[in-house]
């Protein structure tokens, strides 16, 4: 029996919900601070490329350790909003986020406060769990405003 044409627009729906969920995921786990869950979003050969990174992190475990070390202490906030999904078949996935965040670093961290705007543009697969996950990630800023260093240190 064929797939009928309603069937494959009601699967890529479901992909496409699935990936606006993971990308939630994404920015909730940041600003709870959530690594152990934040780590499952990425497949094990993750890409990224955010221009601004002081570490320059290679793959999935020097990624989720740069960003669990810049958001130790301090405030973020990560939005993600209006994103273009495209499915290119039942593995692949592409979409692209217009973003901003707002992070205010203490006094004592190495990390810049900052408010942002700009764009994500990743690429996911369907894993053989059947979860999507993202495998490539890269952030254009259109502006970044550097913001004082907040005076208390707040750890979630």
């Amino acid at each position: 029996m064929t797939e009928s044409d309603f069937e494959r627009r009601i699967r890529r729906l479901e992909s496409i919900e699935e990936i606006r969920n993971l990308k939630a995921r994404y920015f909730r786990c940041v600003d709870l601070r959530l690594w152990s869950e934040f780590a499952d979003l990425f497949t094990d050969d993750l890409q990224v490329n955010f221009a601004e990174s002081t570490s320059d992190p290679k793959g999935k475990s020097e990624f989720v350790a740069s960003v669990a070390r810049h958001f130790v202490t301090g405030y973020s906030v990560h939005h993600g909003h209006v994103p273009e999904i495209e499915i290119v078949d039942d593995t692949h996935a592409t979409g692209i986020w217009p973003m901003y965040d707002r992070v205010e670093s203490p006094a004592d961290s190495d990390y810049v406060s900052h408010e942002g705007w700009g764009h994500y543009t990743e690429s996911y697969r369907r894993c053989d769990d059947g979860q999507w996950r993202i495998y490539r990630s890269s952030l254009t800023r259109i502006r970044r405003e550097i913001l004082p260093k907040c005076e208390e240190a707040v750890s979630l």
